[in-house]
């Protein structure tokens, strides 16, 4: 997403007459675009998914509008996640072509869309860069906040199972709600967006292009200071970026990483890298003690500034290129519902002439969250323990936090395989 010259933006001044008083706060808005052009609006795919509006869920000090998509099944209880577009982008446009809803529907989670508008700024980024917004109890974060409220009082939805992820500046303050609300969210998936409070003592374009460099101990205590009194665990933390990206610059992701590995208190080197999906993505994946994947990487080669998706009907395809800024690599949705632990499918299940699980010899494997391997079956509880079926292999609490990979073979027998699968 390209920035606009100020000057040919602006157009050029009149050297005798005085500097309006509103420009400086105009450069200011300007300056925070976060990859978009001005001087035309995006196009827009064809409306394919059906939003609900929601008119009323709180007192909404960010001024913005919030969506629903709702599956036609959707289980009691369900996970929310909340999804924030890029700039130019509105809700719609998201839903079209990130491959949420479809994800929605296949995993049985509500889906919460929040918008942004040119009242808030002029080119419909959330305002991830300034204090009044991406604090605590104000502005637009409150508003999000807000959102999720209304979406476990209104859905019945499960307020221990919500998540966050979106796009560039949607990246940006989905890193700012996990900073801001973590006893809200359980996780999240920055993509193409940067470490939370980065313009505290810098500029937007100084932080988006080329990046600043701190210690993973100065980022941290920069979340820890959006909640002093918090003393509650951190949520987990995905970042996805392109190695081509110009605008936001993938050195955000590294800083990204250092934020999140120091509040976890883990080290910068990945506990195990492998290459996913049709590009070969690299994973890079922080383990905390229990086993569970805290902090991850994924670098997704030859692509700039935008949303990594793969269209078609595989198991792991989804998401459109109808629009600008998404970009036809790998179904980053998919992989980051299940980082969240709502995609049961697992990365090695067997596809179409695959040997299944039940063929001698071949093995299938399924990544998920503890909570997820109960529920399909891999998996028992006792005493607020997870024990694999066939091995009996104790694989940590209970909950939708701890993510494991389990190998089935012979059928029926599930043993633990998170060094690689088969």
């Amino acid at each position: 997403m390209p920035l606009p010259p100020l000057r040919a933006t602006l157009g050029a001044r009149p050297r005798t007459r005085p500097l309006p008083r509103f420009l400086p706060r105009l450069l200011a808005v300007l300056a925070v675009v976060l990859g978009t052009a001005l001087a035309a609006p995006a196009p827009q795919a064809r409306a394919a998914v059906t939003l609900t509006r929601v008119g009323d869920f709180g007192s909404n000090p960010g001024a913005l509008t919030m969506y629903v998509y709702r599956p036609a099944t959707l289980p009691a209880h369900p996970a929310v996640v909340v999804a924030l577009h890029g700039c130019t982008q509105n809700a719609q446009l998201y839903a079209d072509n990130s491959g949420l809803p479809r994800l929605a529907d296949e995993d049985g989670f509500l889906l919460v869309l929040a918008e942004t508008g040119t009242a808030n700024n002029a080119s419909k980024c959330f305002n991830w860069f300034q204090s009044g917004d991406n604090r605590r109890g104000q502005g637009e974060a409150l508003s999000v906040r807000q959102m999720v409220s209304h979406a476990v009082t209104a859905y019945g939805a499960d307020p221990g199972r919500v998540y966050v992820t979106g796009l560039s500046a949607g990246g940006a303050m989905t890193a700012v709600m996990l900073a801001t609300y973590p006893d809200v969210f359980s996780a999240g998936a920055v993509v193409a967006g940067l470490p939370y409070d980065c313009t505290r003592d810098n500029s937007p374009y100084l932080c988006m292009n080329p990046g600043v460099d701190r210690s993973p101990a100065e980022w941290a205590q920069r979340v820890r200071d959006a909640y002093p009194s918090y003393t509650g665990a951190w949520p987990r933390a995905a970042i996805w970026y392109g190695d081509q990206d110009t605008t936001v610059v993938p050195r955000n992701a590294t800083e990204l990483r250092d934020q999140w590995t120091a509040l976890h208190g883990l080290s910068q080197t990945p506990t195990r890298t492998t290459a996913i999906g049709p590009d070969a993505t690299r994973q890079d994946q922080y383990l905390a003690a229990d086993g569970t994947v805290a902090v991850e990487v994924d670098r997704v080669p030859g692509i700039g500034h935008g949303t990594p998706v793969d269209p078609g009907t595989g198991a792991d395809q989804c998401g459109g290129t109808g629009a600008p800024y998404f970009l036809d690599s790998i179904c980053s949705s998919r992989w980051i519902a299940r980082f969240f632990g709502l995609d049961t499918t697992g990365p090695g299940d067997p596809g179409p002439g695959d040997p299944g699980p039940g063929d001698p010899g071949s093995a299938a494997c399924w990544t998920a969250s503890n909570y997820a391997h109960v529920q399909a079956g891999r998996a028992t509880t006792r005493g607020g323990y997870t024990y694999a079926v066939g091995s009996g292999q104790n694989m940590g609490l209970y909950n939708t936090f701890v993510t494991h990979t389990l190998k089935e073979s012979p059928t029926g027998y599930f043993a633990l395989a998170d060094g690689g699968c088969p």
